[in-house]
Formats: structure tokens, sequence, C-alpha cells
């Protein structure tokens, strides 16, 4: 009876050291209400700074992945003022896993593009759409002239056979780039190990990945690019380890890389380098 009842007593005990070691276990929730973190968002946002933590925290439920990572992933989107509900289309946080932990990257939508490039107020018109059967009537990929007449009988069930991304500056200058549906899913084959692999993104909203792909092909060879603009490129599909999104090392790509689906494993980890700062 004894030795039972020392056995109970290990393992109540062991129960309350897993209990406490999840506790103190960091979570987003509980990041973001450390000074540091707080200080760092007020100084990006001023006074929206606790509405969009408390996106973070909703965005960030059920998502499995590293807290530090979907902090440093709402950081680039704070700095670059665009919300992150995946719904909206502008930035998106997206978990990733990769040896054996998973992150979570920033990801740009469409949308985000298109705000970015207005704010420069260069721009009279930017938009991209998807194409369908028989709307295409002109393209000249040397010259960027696209022209095509929208169909008003697209079927629910039907997919665009193309997408095109086309901009106006105020001063007259206009381009436009027209991908075909099978150049896109060439260039998600070749760029995205997730979308070959069936899962991520592009397999969930192909549409929206398109519409992105084609609009900052478009922006990064012939558009304005302002400060922002470089910075959400660069940071656009990475992990971030810090806000200096211009520096190589401060960005890793893992859906780039050889990455695969594998249990999600969390250890506490400091404050990432963004937070370090006086």
């Amino acid at each position: 009876m004894a030795q039972a009842g020392k056995g109970n007593e290990e393992l109540k005990n062991q129960l309350i050291n897993n209990q406490n070691a999840i506790q103190k276990a960091p979570t987003v929730q509980g990041l973001l209400e450390t000074p540091k973190y707080k200080k760092r968002f007020e100084e990006i946002l001023k006074h929206r700074a606790a509405q969009f933590m408390a996106s973070i925290i909703n965005v960030s439920r059920g998502m499995d992945a590293e807290p530090n990572s979907i902090i440093m992933a709402a950081a680039v989107a704070a700095s670059l003022d665009l919300p992150v509900d995946k719904n909206l289309g502008y930035a998106w946080i997206v978990p990733f896993k990769e040896k054996g932990v998973a992150v979570a990257q920033f990801q740009m939508g469409y949308k985000g593009y298109v705000q970015l490039a207005l704010r420069t107020a260069q721009y009279k018109g930017i938009g991209a759409v998807p194409v369908y059967a028989g709307e295409a009537k002109y393209y000249d990929e040397l010259l960027g002239i696209f022209e095509y007449e929208p169909r008003d009988d697209i079927k629910p069930d039907e997919k665009p056979v193309g997408y095109v991304a086309k901009f106006a500056l105020l001063n007259g200058f206009e381009k436009a780039l027209y991908w075909t549906r099978e150049r896109v899913e060439k260039h998600a084959k070749k760029y995205s190990q997730t979308y070959k692999r069936g899962f991520g993104r592009w397999t969930e909203d192909f549409d929206a990945m398109a519409l992105k792909t084609v609009i900052k092909t478009l922006l990064s060879k012939w558009g304005i690019l302002s400060i922002e603009m470089q910075k959400a490129q660069a940071a656009d599909g990475g992990v971030i380890k810090n806000d200096d999104v211009t520096n190589p090392e401060s960005v890793e790509y893992p859906d780039n890389s050889d990455a695969i689906e594998v249990e999600y494993t969390a250890e506490p980890s400091d404050a990432p380098e963004f937070l370090q700062q006086d």
C-alpha cells in the first residue's frame, strides 16, 4: 500500500510540473501583455496599438505556430499599416511547419500591394482581376498592353483562364501584365513547396494568390516602389527574425525550401530582436 501511495504521489507531482510548464510556455496573448511588446506596438501604431494587438490575438486563436513568429509577422503588417484579417485580403499570418517547429509566415495579399501603391500618390489607378474564357482580346507582353471585354455570364464553378494586373500613373504611363493560368501554376509549383504537396494558401485560395503574383511581378518590374513597397516585397512569404527586413538575414523563406509537415513542438524563447531596443 505504501508503494502504491508513493507512486500516486509521484504521478501527482508530475502532473503539477507538466501543468506549470504549460502555464509558463509563451502564448501570443501573454507576450503581448508584457511591457516590451506593448511599447513596441505603441511606437509603431500609436493610439491604434490596442486594437491591432487584439486583432493579433483573434487571428492567432487555434493557429499552430510559435508565438514569437506570429507576433513578428504581425509587427511587419503593423509597420505597413495593414490589417492581418485574412478575410480582408491585405496581409496574412500563415502557419508553416519546418524542422520540427511550427512557425508563422508574413504574407502580403494583392489588396495590400494595391494599398501600398496608392499611398505613393503616384498612381491614377491600379488593380488585378481574373480573366475568363473569351474575355482576352489582345495582349502585347513587350509593351504591356492588354485589352479585354468582361463577360456577364460567368458560371459559379467556372475557373479563370488567366490573371491580369494593370496600373496607370498620374504622368500618363500605363502597364499591364497578363499570365495564363498555366503560367501561374508553373510559378506556384516552382516557388511553393506547399502547393506541390497540396496544402497552404495556393491550394486554399488559388485565385487570390494568382492575383497577388501578377500584381507583385508587375510592380516590381515597372512600378514606383516606395520604401513600404520594398519592405513588403522583402518580407512577403518570410518568417521574420527582426523588422529590418531589408537585411537578408532578417527573413527566412521556408515555403521555398524543403520544409515538411511535422508535429508542432514549442519551447520558450527569448524576445525577438525587434523588441531588444531601449
